[in-house]
């Protein structure tokens, strides 16, 4: 008997001078890059605790902790190939996942295609299940006045 299970993932980092910026996969042009252990790819991360979290098995902190220094500038592709085997190692699989990316600029909509294509050879699904979407913060909090990027997402597995 299947069953087909949800998870919820949320990840926000700072933005900040010298670091180049990887959203889904692709380094997009920004003068400024997201912080963090790997490489701070807030809507991988974000995926990847949705996935991990319908799994019942962690968060991504858990599998890459930010104190092990091995893993220092990880790519996030590299993070969601391991959620992927872990999936499977649990007779289970991703169907779809929906993410929403909260950010004041750059303009993210004309990297959408290629984003939904690295996450879902990641993932070892069609692009067509990942859903990407941006949206601003209206100039509401940290996130409105540029400081740092979010995002969350929801991911849908069937266990096998």
């Amino acid at each position: 008997m299947s069953a087909f299970r949800c998870g919820i993932g949320y990840d926000a980092h700072r933005l900040v001078s010298g670091r180049k910026l990887i959203l889904g996969g692709i380094e997009i042009s920004h003068d400024r890059g997201l912080e963090g252990h790997s490489d701070a790819d807030v809507l991988s991360h974000a995926i990847a605790d949705a996935i991990l979290g319908a799994l019942g098995a962690g968060d991504i902190g858990k599998h890459f902790p930010n104190t092990d220094e091995a893993i220092r500038g990880i790519s996030s592709i590299e993070i969601l190939r391991h959620v992927a085997t872990i999936a499977a190692r649990k007779n289970a699989r991703v169907v779809n996942v929906d993410a929403t990316l909260l950010a004041e600029a750059p303009k993210i909509s004309p990297n959408i295609p290629a984003m939904q294509e690295k996450i879902g050879a990641a993932l070892g699904v069609k692009a067509e299940a990942i859903s990407i979407k941006a949206t601003t913060n209206e100039g509401l909090g940290a996130i409105g006045r540029g400081e740092g990027m979010s995002a969350i997402a929801v991911a849908s597995v069937k266990m096998e």
